[in-house]
């Protein structure tokens, strides 16, 4: 779809189109009440605004939208409307060897008992083994740098996905 097909759906086909974005409802909101937007730039001028001014609240609810890296069952049972952008962006993951997968599996229980959220990565372009090795180094975060970190990585995710829906 192009950006004036986007602009003139309906407002509930375009709050579902969002969500594969971003699962944050008060960021759909935001970015609903902005329409029509005038090309993809200014769309994703507003998600960088839009996105700045959320919650943490918000931002945690985006986060659970999310299937942890390397959990294929997760992408397939709980994310099917974006599973396939979620493995086509995870593929590095589907790549991995039972160790690295067994680690990353790990390491995702230690950052979840630790931060209270899964670890957020822009996985695109990214080896299993180089999501592990940020999952292990952002393990030494304090909760406040890991949340602006996580909350980076998930707004370069919401500009993958508005890229994605908008592919003219």
């Amino acid at each position: 779809m192009n950006i004036q097909q986007f602009n003139q759906l309906p407002a509930t086909e375009a709050m579902a189109e969002l969500q594969k974005c971003c699962g944050s409802e008060n960021w759909i909101k935001a970015m609903l009440a902005q329409r029509p937007y005038s090309d993809k730039q200014s769309l994703h001028q507003s998600c960088d605004k839009v996105w700045a001014t959320v919650s943490e609240k918000d931002i945690l609810e985006a986060f659970s939208h999310h299937p942890q890296i390397g959990d294929v069952e997760s992408l397939k049972k709980k994310f099917t409307s974006t599973a396939n952008w979620a493995s086509n962006e995870q593929q590095g993951a589907q790549q991995a060897t039972d160790e690295t997968l067994n680690a990353l599996k790990k390491g995702n229980e230690d950052y979840l008992n630790k931060f209270g959220f899964i670890f957020i990565v822009c996985a695109t372009g990214k080896s299993a083994q180089q999501m592990l090795d940020m999952l292990n180094e952002r393990l030494s975060n304090d909760q406040a740098i890991e949340l602006h970190i996580a909350a980076a990585e998930q707004n370069k995710i919401s500009h993958l996905r508005l890229d994605k829906l908008l592919s003219d």
